[in-house]
């Protein structure tokens, strides 16, 4: 029994695990302690020496020196400022009148405030309390299902987990060991076309089943102009002037680059294109838009300048972020920092900062940073125990071994990460089950960066599956439990079960993975600088054959004649006289390099 167990540990210290976490311990503290039994068992086994526990102080103390992982408390701290300051609330608003003609307007709101809210925040419970108390009584108020509008809030708040600057992105690129820049670039893309599925979702419901998502009445569009237009043309001209000027510039932006670059015109990465571009076109109606209100020159609709002093602010507040990022001009740490300082100064600016608003942004984002590098102490632990038992060798052979090669890992780990995620957080996750995988995902051939993203997005559902989402605990906190009278229009609202909310938030979930369908199907979607990569079989080393002074065809290493007694060369009639060492010396040099010593 002893044998089998000392020749069987890395397996039941797995299960092992899974009890722990079965008996609804911390997640960090079952870390700490099965690491903790399992060491004590190794020893007294002796599979295991007991030296091997002094590297747990350097570990930890190399958790305390990771500079990426300052990375969390900065975009946290950013996230929870503009959450309470009133940003999402302004951008529900002018984006909910925008859209409120049309059907299914509100929902297609929520989606773009969501996402513009994850490119800003990237924290999932400040967009869906938000969201959950801005927009779900508007939606109710005007006859939305009540399906539709609690999967609409709690799938776009998710969009914080994917779309930079993510936490969980974060945390993947440390666990893998890669860097968070790149995995930012590679899940730019996947992020966005999430967010177009969502809306293209919505758009269909509005098709088919109008009734689901009604356009906003009349009296509710506030933002008009005196004659009662809706002032959109402006706008319009406003976003196609904007839009002309951003896409010239994403088309000639490698020629722009080679000012710089001594006239080398390259390809410039897809995802530095598009936030340069972007920049620019909203920099652009930006400034349009201020020299209309300071001169008063009345070109400009109320609609237009609305939107516009509205969106700009956070779209500037992600160049800032993410376009120094992935310009290359700041670390993701230190973009971060950019953000949480123009997070306060965006508040300062709206008049809303005040020492409640930051102790508590302080506070909470005090409670996160610990809880991840507890979470990161107890997975340490346990991995230095797990990989002094031969761990990671053992869930090599057992995932090298599945049928289908990189194929099937791909299938099987995507399902193992969805059927946790009924269970564990997406920060659990990564601390437990990524640094498994990912050594095996590297030596089957796949790209760490891409494995990151597709994890991340499959991660995702974590926050959306019923019953154990936390974006569903956090929409079910903030959603009414009871009939209440709706102070506008004074009716009896009925309340939002939560069934009602599990079974809106199924469509959104079938649709987080598909979207794992399409990355593994077409990998291109995670966009990545290409490498250029040296195949080290492939590679000659062609010598000379012919070396200045010696005969053609001659060996280069063979040695030179050697005089014979009369100082002349062997077998050369023409031989010049023999020279003196420091002659021969010069002699040589001048004939390898064409010049003598100096």
């Amino acid at each position: 029994m002893t044998q089998f167990i000392a020749q069987n540990l890395a397996p039941i210290m797995f299960a092992g695990l899974i009890v722990f976490l079965l008996f609804g311990f911390p997640v960090a503290f079952s870390l700490g302690a099965c690491g903790l039994f399992f060491g004590i068992v190794g020893i007294e086994l002796g599979v295991l020496p007991e030296s091997l526990l002094q590297a747990l102080p350097l570990r930890i103390f190399g958790i305390m020196q990771n500079d990426t992982l300052l990375a969390i408390p900065f975009f946290t701290l950013m996230g929870l400022i503009l959450e309470r300051s009133g940003m999402a609330e302004d951008l529900l608003d002018t984006i909910g009148q925008l859209f409120g003609p049309i059907r299914g307007g509100l929902a297609l709101a929520v989606i773009f405030v969501g996402a513009l809210l994850a490119a800003t925040t990237g924290v999932v419970a400040a967009s869906v309390i938000s969201m959950g108390l801005i927009s779900l009584p508007i939606m109710l108020r005007y006859g939305y299902d009540r399906r539709l509008a609690s999967g609409v809030i709690a799938a776009s708040g998710t969009l914080a987990q994917i779309i930079p600057p993510s936490l969980v992105l974060i945390v993947l690129a440390d666990q893998l060991g890669r860097s968070v820049g790149d995995m930012y670039k590679g899940a730019f893309i996947p992020g966005f076309m999430l967010t177009g599925i969502y809306a293209a979702y919505v758009i269909g419901v509005a098709i088919f089943k109008p009734q689901w998502a009604p356009a906003l009445p009349l009296e509710a569009r506030s933002i008009r102009e005196d004659n009662g237009k809706t002032g959109l043309p402006s706008l319009g001209v406003l976003t196609l002037i904007s839009a002309g000027v951003a896409i010239y510039l994403g088309e000639n932006w490698s020629r722009v680059t080679a000012w710089w670059t001594d006239g080398r015109v390259t390809t410039a990465p897809t995802d530095e294109t598009i936030v340069v571009s972007l920049c620019a076109g909203v920099m652009l109606a930006f400034v349009i838009a201020v020299v209309n209100k300071v001169l008063r020159i009345g070109l400009l609709s109320r609609m237009a300048e609305r939107v516009t002093f509205v969106l700009i602010p956070p779209l500037l507040l992600i160049f800032l972020v993410l376009g120094t990022i992935f310009l290359g001009i700041a670390t993701p740490t230190e973009g971060g920092a950019m953000g949480a300082l123009g997070a306060l100064v965006m508040a300062v600016a709206r008049g809303r900062l005040s020492f409640q608003l930051l102790k508590q942004a302080l506070n909470t984002t005090t409670k996160l940073a610990s809880f991840v590098v507890f979470i990161l102490i107890g997975s340490t632990f346990f991995s230095l125990v797990f990989q002094g038992v031969d761990g990671p060798r053992w869930v090599e052979h057992l995932l090298t071994s599945l049928p289908g090669g990189q194929l099937g890992f791909l299938i099987v780990v995507n399902l193992l990460i969805f059927f946790l995620a009924f269970f564990l957080d997406f920060f659990e996750l990564s601390f437990i089950v990524v640094p498994l995988i990912g050594p095996v995902a590297e030596k089957l051939g796949i790209d760490l960066i891409w494995f990151g993203v597709l994890l991340g997005v499959n991660m995702q559902t974590s926050f959306m599956h019923p019953p154990f989402g936390f974006a569903l605990f956090y929409l079910r906190s903030v959603a009414p439990e009871k009939e209440y009278i709706d102070k506008v229009t004074r009716k009896p609202i009925a309340p939002v079960t939560t069934m009602q909310i599990y079974w809106g938030a199924v469509p959104f979930v079938l649709i987080q993975v598909m979207m794992v369908g399409l990355i593994i199907a077409f990998p291109g979607i995670v966009s990545r600088d290409k490498e250029e990569k040296i195949d080290l079989d492939k590679v000659k080393i062609e010598m000379p054959t012919d070396m200045p002074g010696a005969a053609p065809g001659s060996d280069p290493f063979a040695a030179p004649p050697q005089p014979d007694a009369s100082g002349a060369a062997a077998n050369d009639p023409l031989a010049p006289a023999p020279l003196t060492s420091s002659e021969d010396e010069d002699k040589k040099m001048q004939d390898l390099f064409g010049s003598g010593k100096k």
